[in-house]
């Protein structure tokens, strides 16, 4: 485990961080692809109840207290155990919930194994554990529109096992629960980075995990066979925005943990939104032109933000990219 003392804040520290932000979030998304067998857990303690797990695939929100663990996202397959060798280190408490923010592996993967660790609470937090039976495993929370990918019709074989599959799904806008003393809102972000991504709100550590609706080190993953748009990237992006508060010199206050890469705050997520939002009105205005495909490329629109999150290999190249933004604004994103 790292020591927490070397990522102290306010963020004196910052610079360290971003510098090996890219090259964080560009192994993760190739770690999504891959087994890696020698990967090291770490834990950033952010602030309130909750910490930042990093290096199981996806970033993942840890949040402790007397109720028990709440985990948003679970990691990789193949990290589950060293997951929960960590959360055993950090809290003695049960793990009690899991909030999946999106249907990627790199996400979900885990499930199945962390959340059969835990026990459900019946009641909605009112009374005390259920049966031994009954109770077995964690409650699994996303939207349910996370269970319809996961999932497959009678007869057609699952892409998932049934074990990592939700438990508890929504299909509001908003489901709001409260544990270790605090208001947890959760917010469906319709067709984003997919059609099931769902922001984790922690009310009294003020603390927001993003999932990959927010990913520093790289451009926006836009999954447009499962319902991503650029549109509902900017739209969430915002939502972010809109619930953070900054502190002294726009530094601090409320923290966003990134689907991957560093932790950041909302100055972080404004920059961010800016590059976005003008990559996606330099596009949408070739489109209005009828440039082809091709000829957008070729016009290389990402040009000036390139060496901050541009890649040409790996898991998702500048090239990927553009070619979502244009078909984002060419064709009406994709609903299961």
């Amino acid at each position: 485990m790292l020591n927490p003392d070397i990522f102290q804040f306010p963020m004196k520290r910052r610079t360290a961080l971003k510098l090996g932000g890219a090259a964080l979030a560009r192994l993760a998304w190739g770690q999504q692809n891959q087994n890696p067998a020698n990967t090291q857990l770490h834990v950033l303690p952010v602030q309130g109840n909750v910490s930042m797990l990093v290096g199981a695939g996806g970033n993942i929100a840890v949040q402790t207290g007397k109720d028990g663990v709440l985990l948003v996202d679970t990691g990789l397959a193949q990290n589950a155990d060293k997951v929960l060798a960590m959360i055993r280190e950090m809290s003695k408490g049960t793990i009690r919930y899991v909030i999946n923010t999106h249907v990627h592996p790199d996400h979900v993967g885990g499930n199945e194994k962390i959340a059969k660790a835990g026990k459900t609470i019946a009641g909605g937090n009112v009374v005390g554990n259920i049966g031994e039976s009954a109770s077995e495993g964690a409650a699994v929370i996303a939207h349910e529109n996370v269970l319809n990918r996961m999932s497959a019709p009678t007869g057609q074989q699952a892409p998932t096992p049934q074990g990592a599959w939700p438990t508890d799904t929504f299909f509001v806008t908003e489901k709001d629960m409260f544990f270790n003393g605090e208001g947890i809102q959760i917010l469906h972000q319709p067709n984003a980075h997919t059609d099931g991504d769902s922001i984790v709100f922690f009310r009294r550590s003020d603390v927001i995990a993003a999932g990959d609706l927010f990913t520093p080190g790289t451009y926006p993953i836009i999954d447009l066979p499962r319902g991503g748009n650029v549109q509902g990237i900017i739209a969430a992006l915002n939502q972010i925005i809109k619930l953070s508060i900054p502190a002294d010199k726009q530094e601090g206050g409320t923290y966003v943990i990134p689907g991957h890469g560093h932790l950041c705050d909302q100055a972080d997520v404004v920059v961010y939104r800016d590059m976005v939002t003008i990559v996606r009105d330099r596009v949408q205005d070739m489109v209005k032109k009828g440039m082809t495909l091709a000829q957008v490329k070729a016009a290389q629109p990402t040009l000036d933000y390139d060496p901050l999150y541009g890649s040409n290999t790996g898991f998702w190249t500048t090239d990927m990219f553009v070619e979502a933004v244009y078909k984002s604004l060419s064709e009406k994103p994709e609903k299961k």
